[in-house]
């Protein structure tokens, strides 16, 4: 083969994921972007660029940019998207990786119906699961009923995750077991699909180098897995940080997040040009950990090759 048709291939290949990227990523954020320094009109947007007295004339602002740093309700919710969707990644992570870890090692004709069992939940609209938790969680609801008869509720009350015994919805547990549930097939898979393919002769070498099963999970499939593990920490983070759903319907008026700030500048107060701050705010903050998650990943690359 030509080095010619090689070259052309392999740019063909490049070139379609960045066109896509660029076609349904990075021009409908430029457009959110020019309408976070637009002035908001009666019922339009200004434009930034305008002809006046035979000039071009720029007219952006970027008094929503200084507002976000002046009012205290949108760095708390920032910081509350932050902080749940963390809460949410390590619960994911926690309850996630020992049944990767169970799917992996478990007989190979088992693995295809556990990854059916993962997948199931997805059969199901996102909204009717959502509103069985609603439905789990309400008062005699089944799961507030278990909750009680254990005395979980005054736990969680002791804890601060609820007002008191037996007031589970619309609280900050209410919100986080509604994520954890609905992120937690994002954190297994990842984690199951490196897991699997992990070699297990490093686990006999270890064993034969003396290390116990404890040491070696540790030293060994620890390490190796982090891959999977962050792969399945964006998938989870990423999405709840402007998770809008979940919280309104689980969460209360203490657990709101920007997803719900987004809804009520755009719809409520009419403000698009704020939304659209916040919104290039969000998608800004999610970049840091996707950039992290990139870097890290070339160099673990570098590292096999």
């Amino acid at each position: 083969m030509k080095p010619g048709r090689v070259f052309g291939g392999r740019a063909a290949v490049i070139a379609v994921p960045f066109a896509w990227l660029a076609a349904f990523f990075l021009l409908p954020f430029l457009v959110v972007a020019k309408i976070s320094v637009s002035e908001m009109e009666t019922t339009t947007i200004s434009d930034i660029v305008a002809w006046k007295d035979g000039a071009i004339a720029f007219s952006l602002k970027f008094g929503n940019y200084v507002l976000l740093t002046q009012d205290s309700l949108y760095f708390n919710t920032y910081l509350a998207s932050l902080k749940y969707a963390a809460v949410t990644t390590l619960l994911c992570l926690a309850i996630g990786y020992p049944f990767a870890y169970f799917m992996a090692r478990s007989r190979r004709t088992l693995q295809p119906a556990l990854v059916m069992l993962v997948m199931l939940p997805f059969w199901t609209s996102f909204l009717l699961r959502v509103y069985a938790w609603k439905a789990l969680l309400t008062e005699q609801g089944l799961a507030a009923n278990a909750i009680e008869k254990v005395g979980l509720d005054r736990l969680l009350a002791a804890l601060g995750l609820i007002p008191g015994p037996g007031q589970l919805m619309n609280t900050p547990f209410s919100l986080v077991l509604g994520m954890t549930y609905t992120y937690l097939p994002f954190m297994i898979l990842p984690l199951y699909s490196n897991l699997a393919k992990m070699d297990l002769r490093l686990l006999e070498a270890a064993s034969d180098l003396g290390a116990t099963a404890w040491t070696a999970f540790w030293k060994v499939t620890v390490p190796l897995s982090r891959a999977g593990v962050v792969a399945g920490a964006m998938l989870v983070f990423i999405p709840c940080v402007g998770e809008y759903v979940i919280p309104e319907l689980l969460g209360g008026p203490q657990t709101q997040m920007i997803g719900r700030t987004l809804w009520d500048e755009f719809f409520s107060n009419n403000d698009w040009p704020m939304a659209c701050t916040v919104a290039v705010t969000m998608v800004l903050l999610v970049i840091v950990p996707v950039a992290v998650f990139s870097r890290y990943q070339a160099e673990v690359q570098e590292r096999r090759t």
